[in-house]
């Protein structure tokens, strides 16, 4: 569905041009170009945004919500890949190489896409070609949070893996309070442990010993607050 509004021509600039790092340093004649061949679509929580084998239509940048990026496991378990939010994309793949998605996208909550259609986008290369450069550099950064994950599941203990994990939520969506860092989840219990390659247990109990030990505290279901981030730290090392 496309977006007439006023209120989604601002979101235009303010997330899915200025607040994407492969368009962050574009000139404002070359900003201009991008917001017209954006298409914006809506997407309920649950609601499946691609499924794996499918060819994408363009490139997804995430304007508001959040997204999982996921495959399911020989044994059909979820193992979550990637999870994306405001500012970051999706598809870049399919644009360079047409090649078919290899994961299934979901929207975790209620999730707003702006989407620049194949054609377009490749035209825009041809006009703004310091955009390949940027897209390669975001694409190593994705690599490394791979390498990175598989390096946690392969040589790191349980524990180490859900530290590792808390801090990279705090990082991502965090905000900073007086006493410590108010962590707004992305993920329930189950996700994380499908995010890490644990069980649901495992996470539940280690969560309860952080906030015994006074590192965390739990705020309901969907939050918690690190008080004691360098003793997180320490218990990923």
């Amino acid at each position: 569905m496309s977006c007439q509004s006023k209120s989604c021509e601002k979101c235009h600039h303010n997330i899915c041009t200025y607040r994407v790092p492969i368009f962050s340093d574009l000139e404002q004649n070359e900003m201009t170009k991008v917001t017209e061949l954006i298409i914006t679509r809506k997407y309920a929580r649950g609601e499946m945004i691609v499924m794996e084998g499918n060819q994408l239509e363009g490139l997804y940048i995430i304007h508001s919500g959040r997204v999982k990026a996921f495959r399911y496991t020989q044994e059909a378990k979820e193992q979550i890949l990637y999870l994306f939010s405001e500012g970051d994309f999706f598809g870049e793949k399919n644009l360079l190489r047409k090649q078919p998605v290899t994961y299934h996208a979901e929207a975790l909550e209620e999730t707003q896409i702006c989407v620049i259609p194949h054609h377009s986008f490749h035209e825009l290369l041809k006009e703004v070609p310091s955009i390949n450069y940027k897209i390669m550099d975001q694409l190593c950064i994705r690599i490394e949070h791979l390498e990175s994950l598989i390096q946690n599941m392969g040589t790191r203990d349980m524990e180490a893996r859900i530290s590792a994990i808390l801090l990279e939520f705090a990082e991502k969506y965090g905000s900073k309070q007086k006493d410590g860092i108010l962590v707004s989840m992305p993920l329930s219990r189950e996700g994380i442990a499908n995010y890490i390659g644990v069980t649901r247990e495992t996470i539940s109990r280690k969560l309860s010993r952080l906030q015994e030990d006074g590192i965390i505290e739990l705020v309901g279901n969907k939050k918690l607050k690190i008080l004691d981030l360098s003793a997180l730290e320490q218990d990923f090392i």
